[in-house]
């Protein structure tokens, strides 16, 4: 059996690690730390859940930390880059949870918070930031952020940085630190775009770790397809919630109004739920994370914005009111549920507009999602596998418009 120790944590570091309550790596971690820790830049893909944060927050610290760690005044020295300003709380918390012994320095950088604060606090010192693209990136521009001494630089959820949009952001990032630096990529799923981004930042002798089969989700998730015309769905989601052994549910939408929408019919009929998308304020999606997280609501209500970096382990439904339209999506949002090796459910309910995507999510994964019918909610047709296109959505100009448009072009 591996241990932490074995793996090459030694210090402060293993301290902290024993602290928290850990004895026995995952195995991301027990691949990926050996690695990280002999200063190789490394990819690292494994599916949600299995503990990619700590594969790479702890050769982080046992470098930093080190006996051979030289301290760089007020400047930091390493940064963790994510998606989403959740994400960047959870690594952030778990770096004063495994680094508890040391007596390093973090700090959390994100936009929706305010900038003053965050400027005092790098003027001020730390050793390690963890930031979202867009806020550092600003702060960069200000001149409040020099990242000439980071020595080792991670990306986190890559691909998910990249599907938003992060980019240039993330290029203009990478240029602020030095050539020498370590930089460790992790990521859920090797899209062309994250294979590109990894040998345009990282050295010829990178090492890649992969865990687990890219394309199925996690084995503890039993998956489901609920057909229902989409008028129906709150009625099922209703006829679940009350007659399914749940416990924290989550509940995705594609939208922030109709997460708003579903959250006030469910909240009318006696739920506890709160919603969770980009138009709350920070102060407002912490509470509703923390409100879940502690029981006060059982229902959390969302869009993709907490598809990545929800740590809850106590998720035993994940379901999907919209059939998300990306496969991707899929794979994150049920990767909510069946974490730490627990085991969960994930229903995806899918309406006749919607069977397009059910397909090509099968076709991803390689495996025909089960049926389950409830009493009540009789898919009105059995012709369920028949080719359907997805509906489009945006305004297409007439034929002929578009005829006039190319010669005058």
């Amino acid at each position: 059996m591996h241990t932490f120790k074995a793996l090459g944590l030694t210090g402060d570091v293993l301290n902290g690690v024993i602290s928290a309550g850990y004895t026995t790596p995952t195995p991301i971690q027990t691949e990926a730390i050996p690695v990280a820790c002999a200063g190789r830049d490394l990819i690292g893909c494994a599916q949600t859940g299995t503990g990619k944060t700590a594969a790479f927050v702890l050769p982080l610290l046992d470098r930093l930390a080190g006996p051979t760690a030289s301290r760089r005044g007020r400047r930091p020295c390493a940064l963790v880059l994510t998606p989403t300003r959740e994400l960047a709380l959870q690594v952030e918390a778990a770096i004063r949870t495994y680094g508890q012994h040391t007596r390093l320095r973090s700090l959390v950088v994100y936009g929706g918070a305010g900038l003053r604060p965050q400027i005092e606090r790098l003027r001020q010192g730390t050793d390690i930031v963890v930031a979202t693209p867009g806020r550092l990136l600003d702060l960069m521009n200000r001149g409040h952020a020099d990242l000439s001494q980071v020595a080792c630089l991670v990306l986190d959820e890559a691909d998910r940085m990249l599907d938003m949009g992060f980019i240039h952001d993330i290029r203009k990032i990478v240029a602020g630190t030095p050539a020498t630096r370590q930089t460790m990529l992790f990521s859920a799923t090797m899209s062309r775009d994250v294979q590109h981004l990894a040998r345009s930042i990282m050295k010829d002798d990178t090492a890649t770790v992969k865990v687990g089969e890219q394309r199925n989700p996690a084995e503890t998730v039993t998956q489901h397809a609920c057909l229902v015309p989409n008028p129906r769905k709150m009625d099922l989601l209703v006829h679940v919630l009350e007659n399914e052994p749940v416990q924290n549910v989550l509940v995705f939408s594609r939208t922030k109004r109709r997460a708003d929408r579903i959250t006030r019919q469910l909240v009318r009929r006696g739920f506890s739920a709160t919603a969770l998308h980009a138009n709350k304020s920070q102060n407002q999606r912490q509470r509703a994370l923390d409100g879940f997280r502690q029981g006060r609501f059982q229902i959390l209500v969302a869009t993709d914005v907490a598809a990545r970096g929800l740590d809850v382990d106590t998720i035993s439904h994940v379901i999907n009111y919209d059939t998300p339209s990306q496969v991707e999506d899929y794979i994150h949002r049920i990767g909510r549920t069946g974490r730490a090796e627990a085991t969960g459910d994930a229903l995806t309910f899918v309406s006749g507009d919607e069977r397009g995507y059910l397909r090509s999510i099968e076709r991803h994964t390689s495996q025909r999602l089960p049926r389950k019918v409830y009493d009540g909610f009789t898919p009105e047709t059995d012709r369920e596998d028949e080719p359907t296109e997805p509906r489009r959505t945006g305004y297409h100009a007439p034929r002929s418009r578009r005829r006039r448009n190319r010669r005058r072009r």
